[in-house]
């Protein structure tokens, strides 16, 4: 579970994000990064209903925030991030997700 000061809730910040941010793709995830002011990172997922169903979906969401913890610590400092997931995650397992993952994180790494 993310710690509260590690969401972001607004849905004004989230589409803020999504709409300024640097997009990090891989093929199951989009990752949307922009900077803040904050000295804390918050992440907030986008799992739309092209995904599946509602069951899959927080399927999905549980998966993604689970993976998600342990790379907190290797975005920069403040940063606002989106995970977005693509349609192809409804049928990944965890493990697929995570790879996914730390690809896009990966080529935030090299920007």
């Amino acid at each position: 579970m993310l710690p509260a000061s590690a969401r972001l809730r607004k849905s004004s910040e989230i589409s803020a994000v999504m709409k300024s941010g640097t997009r990090f793709s891989a093929k199951l995830v989009v990752l949307h990064v922009a900077q803040s002011t904050d000295k804390d990172t918050k992440v907030a997922f986008a799992v739309g209903k092209n995904v599946g169903n509602s069951v899959i979906r927080h399927r999905v969401t549980r998966q993604l925030r689970h993976a998600i913890s342990p790379l907190l610590s290797n975005f920069p400092t403040g940063s606002h991030v989106v995970v977005r997931a693509l349609p192809g995650a409804s049928q990944a397992d965890f493990a697929q997700l995570s790879e996914n993952l730390e690809f896009a994180l990966s080529k935030l790494a090299k920007s």
